[in-house]
């Protein structure tokens, strides 16, 4: 069996496309812990978002106006 040196030397060696495969595959290897109730709590929390959204108690805004305003509360 190889070393995790080796394994890492031959894994840096690969074209970036790999790598990041291999690095998404060895990610989702560690996610087997999966806590049933706090994955239901982020569950009913993204549906919770989505119903304010659709009846309008909540306006969206873009990904790049939401990246403003936390520059603008970490700059003051």
């Amino acid at each position: 069996m190889a070393s995790v040196e080796q394994v890492m030397k031959d894994a840096l060696s690969l074209p970036s496309p790999l790598r990041a495969l291999l690095a998404e595959k060895l990610v989702e290897s560690l996610e087997f812990d999966v806590d049933d109730t706090v994955q239901t709590l982020w569950l009913n929390e993204a549906k919770q978002r989505r119903d304010e959204i659709r009846s309008g108690v909540v306006q969206p805004i873009s990904g790049e106006e939401a990246l403003a305003q936390v520059r603008r509360l970490l700059e003051s």
